[in-house]
């Protein structure tokens, strides 16, 4: 199979109507959780708890060191992911609260939509958040099945503790929200009132992207597992309670690596890892202020909410028996926007028509740092239309910004406090400085000049609101009225 996808891409046909070389386009399986941080695996180093299905994945596929969220929040990310767009292109910006009049423009192609054109089944079991009225849930963009949240799991009436939230608690944005609907399709199968609802939310996950599979085991499908943890508020199974050494999120994280083996243990039993494309990564870095109850950066600065690494460097596994070299480590730059593309050419699906940011990595899946790069910058937006800052395959430039700092932990499912800082003009050496803490640009003023050049580019494409440019290639966020 290698062999023959190498001969594609020296201008062989993709599929041709029998599919390649008489075989079905794969099968595909997208693992994306939620505040997952850098250094939150076993191969990353997690401390107190054991991630070995996830070590396994890796161990029989490829580890992309520097992979990036398309921006680091949820639902810009996740627009990102599924149209292979930066965000601010399509009106994505932060995370969308419940009943928001706002949601996936109905003409954006989302990577369902473009996989069905080649006759996937598509399915999501988790989190959704590009918007929760009718217009903008999964089955209404491209999905043929879906279970699980419209928007994060801490956006319900139910304080840090637990408890239901009274007038009297100060927390006036969770006295707004209705109970959290777990999803079947378009309709509420149930609302979730505790955290011991939230419990199950893993293993139901789980238990759809099984039947999802056994389902439509003889067509191509892809699955979106959009799992809901680790975001705060933790929960979990009691078959997992107090299994980790680290605590509860040990004990999450240890759940979620087991739903993890049982996807890839059904995709054994029905014969499909042979021709089965498997991703897992993250849609930002962690809430850091969460304390004992959030991830770990690995050593990158800040986490999520902020450009700096930590909040959206995040680790990707890609496995593909027979085509991604075993054991791998890819060290070229790469994004969640680059995933429409890249399973697109897969598939051999024709791109969206619209203009999207992402590339083609297909070629990193084969050859690894031994290709050129696909990728050769990337743009880290934020809030509405904010351009921070712009990486090469080594060096990271930081433009002025007002930024989120994390002062300290909290405690227990308690945030700790964060403030806000400005940061000036800086340049960074990722390669031997990936905490971000020397500015270097007196030392490289012609790495300066080469990327202040992209940086330029950018904000006469897509604008930026920091310097006041508005951009030419902006499109409209979706909205609606309806209820």
């Amino acid at each position: 199979m290698r062999n023959q996808l190498q001969f594609l891409l020296l201008g062989g046909a993709l599929w041709s109507g029998e599919g390649l070389c008489a075989q079905t386009p794969p099968n595909i399986v997208l693992f994306f959780l939620d505040d997952m941080g850098y250094g939150d695996l076993g191969i990353t180093g997690a401390i107190g708890y054991e991630t070995p299905h996830i070590n396994r994945l890796a161990a029989e596929g490829m580890f992309f060191s520097h992979f990036y969220s398309a921006q680091p929040i949820s639902s810009a990310s996740r627009a990102g992911l599924l149209t292979g767009c930066y965000p601010n292109r399509i009106g994505f910006r932060g995370a969308l609260s419940p009943r928001s009049a706002t949601g996936i423009h109905p003409e954006e192609e989302t990577l369902a939509e473009v996989l069905k054109g080649k006759g996937y089944r598509c399915g999501i079991t988790g989190k959704w958040h590009l918007g929760d009225r009718f217009p903008f849930l999964p089955l209404q963009n491209g999905f043929d099945d879906y279970l699980g949240l419209p928007y994060s799991n801490d956006m319900w009436p139910v304080d840090y503790a637990g408890n239901r939230v009274r007038p009297e608690s100060n927390l006036p944005s969770k006295l707004r929200h209705p109970p959290l609907p777990l999803m079947d399709g378009n309709e509420t199968r149930r609302e979730l009132w505790t955290l011991a609802d939230q419990g199950e939310l893993t293993t139901l996950y789980t238990e759809r992207a099984v039947r999802f599979m056994k389902e439509n085991r003889h067509r191509p499908f892809f699955l979106y597992m959009a799992h809901s943890m680790p975001h705060v508020p933790l929960a979990v199974s009691e078959g997992f309670r107090g299994k980790s050494r680290q605590g509860l999120y040990g004990d999450v994280m240890m759940e979620i690596d087991w739903s993890l083996g049982e996807v890839m243990n059904v995709l054994k039993e029905l014969g499909l890892e042979e021709n089965t494309l498997v991703i897992f990564t993250s849609d930002n870095g962690p809430w850091a202020n969460f304390g004992n109850h959030a991830g770990s950066s690995g050593g990158l600065r800040e986490g999520k909410a902020t450009t700096f690494e930590g909040g959206q460097r995040v680790p990707c596994i890609v496995r593909w028996k027979g085509v991604v070299p075993e054991g791998s480590v890819c060290n070229r730059l790469a994004s969640a926007i680059d995933l429409l593309p890249t399973l697109a050419a897969v598939s051999g699906a024709p791109l969206p028509t619209k203009k999207i940011d992402g590339v083609n990595l297909l070629p990193l899946l084969l050859g690894g740092d031994s290709v050129p790069p696909p990728r050769t910058h990337f743009f880290y937006y934020f809030e509405e239309n904010d351009l921070e800052a712009v990486r090469d395959e080594r060096f990271k430039l930081v433009l002025p910004h007002r930024h989120r700092l994390y002062l300290a932990p909290g405690n227990d499912g308690f945030p700790g406090p964060t403030a806000e800082q400005d940061i000036d003009l800086s340049l960074y050496d990722l390669r031997r400085d990936p905490g971000e803490s020397y500015d270097v640009k007196a030392l490289y003023p012609d790495v300066l000049e080469r990327l202040m050049l992209w940086v330029e580019e950018a904000r006469e494409d897509l604008g930026d609101n920091l310097t006041n440019r508005s951009g030419s290639k902006r499109r409209p966020i979706g909205r609606t009225t309806h209820e």
